[in-house]
């Protein structure tokens, strides 16, 4: 059961005698034995008059009995939490107030009722064990105390209540008629009244109930209410900052919109609307647009001359104008094309790629040729890592253009490109008005990072859609859904990146000016990492060369045991390690210099994640290189006889279906032309043959591996091991035609990290061969084959 710790007043309580209004009822006998009843929350005080509600179904037998034998009067006793369904003896107090039942009416399944209290009980023993609790009850004597100290203090709790009723204005004014009907000769009514007002806990005024001298809790009850007094007056200045707070900003308001009001009759001000139009005059006049975009202008410029600020068409119509005078119409930037500049500027970026930079110079003097560098989009194909993107901001700078870069990969919505249509909330202008507004000239050098990796959903294909836009011919009149104009961007210089070819749409590709970007020999990356890794690392962790140094020979270790890749991305996440390493060991021992030598790289980097390679040899063991996204691998495949019970062979090693089909060609021809590679003739009638190739998780395919896997076999077939840093890559037909194939650059650098010395190539990619920097074909021996016979020649002699 509830209370509902408020106090109520008495406003006219009447008895059956007559008694007079806003009087106290004057009490009856009192009665030795009592029913009780328990309430949760606060205690009942003598001289409090407030509703209480009780659950019917429990207490409504206790409520009647007491109204019928006891003529109204109940006992109250306070229990600070009900544990369980049921309420036991052991769970009362042994002091309760007595109260008279008023207006006893149900309500929704509850009993409420009037509860005035009028006197302090002590339970000496129940009659009950279970409700209703009857219990034998003795009253409290008053003990004698000194009345002018007792009056002193009821005065001072009669101020106090005033003051408190002054600070809260929580309290109606009947509680301080109410207060008026005590005087300081009645202190005991004072005191609990007083207590019953403030909101202290039901264990504080349990206490109060509890003492039987007036000036014990006359004590108490001064304590709460200047408690309660501190509380109001600290909610009062809270109230009182809120409000000057509030009441200077509504101030603040009112004059400034007076001061609107007054700007706009003297004309010194304008409205928003005539705001935003003269803005967005202003910025049209300083562009040079094409005509239909005028007229486009003007159109929206007079719809929003009439359209009222709080219409929704009103933001749609104003963010257009907004992106159409953002846009940068007939401004451009002024090329800077010197070749000496250029090759500067691509030689301070960029170690290495010498066929590249050659590939750019002679695109920038076709420029400088024909006074336009426009027309052309490039495409740098390359493994992760090897400067794909860094070589377009190179390009940018040597231009003197803006630079504006954002990635395709994993876009799935053409509207990205093309924009969105006005009609959505929320619309947007594609990528490639963004990208010339930011830039704000129509001549930027826009970089298209992953192409290779565009998606594709039910929203749109954005390949599809780039097709306007990289397509010289058709990209003088690109059409921006949200703008629905025509925009020009014919002297744009895309440069558009790739890590394979195969995932780019054939029309797409065919509008593209490919560069291949192979990855960095040993040679290149050491001088990749002292002239520009290791200083840049340097510089952002605030040290100098001579806190830390590294070593020629250390770089060469570092990266032919740690950093094999085709790209520098790893090797710079491994300088890096080095250096926090270093920093910690600085602070903790104290030194001002680190060296750091081959012996203390597995120090800081742990043991060398490559070993200088084993060549894989044997009988029926052959290297084979192979090209990947990452740059080039060598493959070795290994052969061997399982049993003889019936011929064939079996592939394993996660093979593709091209490389399978390379694999039955190579068998085929090898077993068709046993003679010549003196073979057994009954061999293959018996023998079972497996083929693998290492690292099965890894997934292979591709036509490159024919020549490798077919000397493979022949070397299992005749016992012969090849025992020589040999590697070889080709495609094989039925005939034993050797044919061409891709990834030459690759296959070699890939070769010379893993210290192959001989490389038998086919004759068809000698052109790609002769483009070759020739530090990167010394010391390799190259054979070049026709047929598969030279290779064999090659091989076995």
């Amino acid at each position: 059961m509830t209370d509902e710790n408020r106090p109520i007043t008495p406003e006219i309580v009447e008895e059956e005698n007559g008694e007079e209004k806003g009087q106290l009822v004057q009490q009856t006998a009192k009665p030795d034995i009592l029913y009780i009843v328990p309430i949760t929350g606060r205690p009942h005080l003598p001289a409090q008059v407030q509703p209480l509600v009780v659950s019917k179904a429990r207490w409504e037998e206790t409520l009647v009995k007491a109204s019928k034998e006891s003529k109204n009067l109940l006992g109250i006793a306070y229990i600070k939490e009900v544990r369980g369904k049921y309420v036991y003896q052991k769970d009362f107090p042994e002091v309760g107030c007595v109260v008279r039942m008023m207006n006893i009416t149900d309500v929704k399944g509850n009993i409420q009722f009037i509860a005035q209290g009028l006197e302090r009980f002590r339970i000496r023993r129940f009659l009950s064990d279970k409700p209703p609790f009857v219990a034998q009850v003795e009253y409290f004597e008053q003990p004698k105390e000194d009345g002018s100290e007792l009056k002193a203090y009821a005065i001072a709790i009669i101020n106090a209540i005033k003051q408190l009723l002054s600070l809260n204005p929580l309290y109606s004014e009947e509680v301080r008629q109410y207060l008026g009907m005590f005087s300081p000769d009645q202190p005991g009514p004072l005191t609990d009244f007083a207590a019953g007002i403030t909101t202290a806990s039901g264990d504080d005024l349990q206490e109060i109930l509890e003492f039987t001298s007036v000036m014990e809790r006359m004590k108490k009850v001064m304590m709460m209410l200047q408690k309660e007094i501190e509380i109001a007056k600290l909610q009062t200045k809270i109230q009182k900052d809120i409000n000057t707070q509030v009441d200077d900003n509504k101030r603040k308001f009112f004059l400034r919109e007076q001061l609107k009001a007054i700007q706009k009759e003297l004309g010194l001000q304008k409205d928003d609307k005539t705001s935003d139009v003269d803005k967005f005059k202003e910025r049209f006049e300083q562009l040079d647009p094409p005509d239909h975009v005028k007229k486009r202008f003007d159109e929206e410029i007079e719809k929003l001359s009439v359209l009222e600020t709080g219409s929704s068409e009103y933001g749609v119509t104003r963010n257009y104008l907004d992106w159409v005078t953002a846009y940068p119409w007939g401004v451009y930037s002024e090329d800077n094309i010197d070749i000496e500049r250029a090759e500067k500027i691509l030689d301070r970026d960029h170690a290495g790629l010498a066929d590249v930079k050659e590939r750019i110079i002679e695109f920038f003097a076709a420029g400088i040729y024909k006074k336009d560098v426009s027309g052309s989009i490039i495409l740098f194909v390359g493994p992760p890592g090897v400067g794909k993107t860094s070589i377009g901001k190179s390009i940018a700078e040597a231009l003197g253009r803006k630079f504006y870069r954002f990635s395709l990969g994993g876009m799935r919505d053409e509207a990205e490109i093309k924009g969105h249509r006005r009609t959505y909330v929320g619309a947007l202008p594609g990528k490639m008005v963004q990208a010339l507004k930011d830039t704000g000239v129509a001549n930027p050098v826009v970089m298209l990072d992953e192409v290779d990796k565009i998606g594709m959903s039910y929203q749109g294909d954005p390949a599809s859609a780039l097709l306007e836009v990289l397509d010289p011919e058709q990209n003088s009149e690109f059409l921006d859904h949200y703008l629905d104009l025509r925009l020009d961007l014919s002297k744009v210089l895309f440069i558009c990146t790739a890590n394979q070819l195969d995932t780019i749409p054939g029309p797409l590709l065919d509008r593209m000016d490919r560069i291949n970007l192979s990855g960095y020999i040993t040679r290149e990356k050491i001088e990749i990492a002292r002239k520009h890794l290791w200083p840049k690392l340097l510089k952002r962790n605030n040290l100098t060369a001579k806190t830390i140094t590294i070593t020629d020979p250390t770089l060469r270790h570092l990266i032919e045991g740690y950093a094999r890749e085709a790209g520098v991305r790893n090797l710079e996440k491994l300088l890096n390690k080095i250096i926090r390493k270093s920093i910690v060991s600085i602070l903790k021992e104290k030194k001002e210099k680190i060296r750091v030598n081959i012996k203390s790289l597995e120090k800081y980097l742990g043991v060398p994640v490559f070993k200088n390679d084993r060549q894989i040899s044997g009988v029926g063991v052959v290297t084979g290189l192979a090209w990947t996204s990452m740059g080039g691998a060598t493959l070795p495949i290994e052969t061997l006889r399982v049993h003889e019970k019936n011929p064939g062979f079996k592939l394993t090693g996660k093979l593709g279906d091209v490389m399978q089909e390379s694999a039955t060609i190579a068998y085929s021809y090898v077993r068709s032309n046993m003679k010549d590679f003196k073979i057994d003739e009954t061999y293959f009638d018996q023998a079972f043959i497996h083929i693998h190739v290492p690292e099965g998780a890894t997934p292979k395919d591709g036509p490159s591996a024919g020549v490798t896997i077919a000397t493979a076999i022949i070397s299992l077939a005749t016992g012969k091991a090849i025992d020589r840093q040999l590697a070889m890559t080709g495609e094989i037909t039925l005939t034993g035609e050797v044919l061409p194939v891709g990834g030459i650059k690759e296959k070699i650098i890939a070769a010379r990290r893993s210290g192959i010395r001989e490389i038998i190539l086919p004759q068809g990619c000698m052109p790609d061969f002769k483009k070759l920097p020739e530090h990167i074909k010394e010391g390799i021996e190259f054979h070049f084959a026709t047929k598969y016979k030279d290779v064999y020649k090659v091989v076995f002699g």
